[in-house]
């Protein structure tokens, strides 16, 4: 823990973050609106603001995960494909930063 960078601090405080606050909205609707998946889908699509931003996030997230396989493919830091589903199972927002966070560990 001694040789976590403030930075790496920043990037696992925001993966929490991205992975709580998401999901906290996202099991309020299913508490609200029922345990759905397809309907919580069909919810991103309801108008063009949310359908917008669905495909903003979608794309992101194939982008982030093109960069994570790129770079594993590299360095070969295996634990960093764990981004890729906290990417899709929580979001953009967990996954980006997990992955900066895992990305900036200290080489030995």
């Amino acid at each position: 823990m001694r040789d976590m960078s403030p930075l790496r601090w920043v990037w696992a405080a925001l993966a929490v973050w991205g992975a709580v606050h998401p999901m906290y909205w996202f099991v309020a609707w299913f508490r609200t609106e029922g345990w759905s998946l397809p309907r919580m889908i069909d919810a991103w699509y309801v108008n063009t603001a949310t359908t917008g931003l669905t495909w903003d996030l979608t794309i992101a997230a194939i982008t982030l995960t093109v960069w994570v396989l790129a770079e594993v493919a590299v360095r070969r830091n295996w634990i960093a494909l764990l981004a890729i589903p906290a990417t899709f199972c929580i979001g953009v927002s967990c996954g980006l930063p997990l992955y900066l966070f895992l990305r900036a560990k200290p080489i030995r």
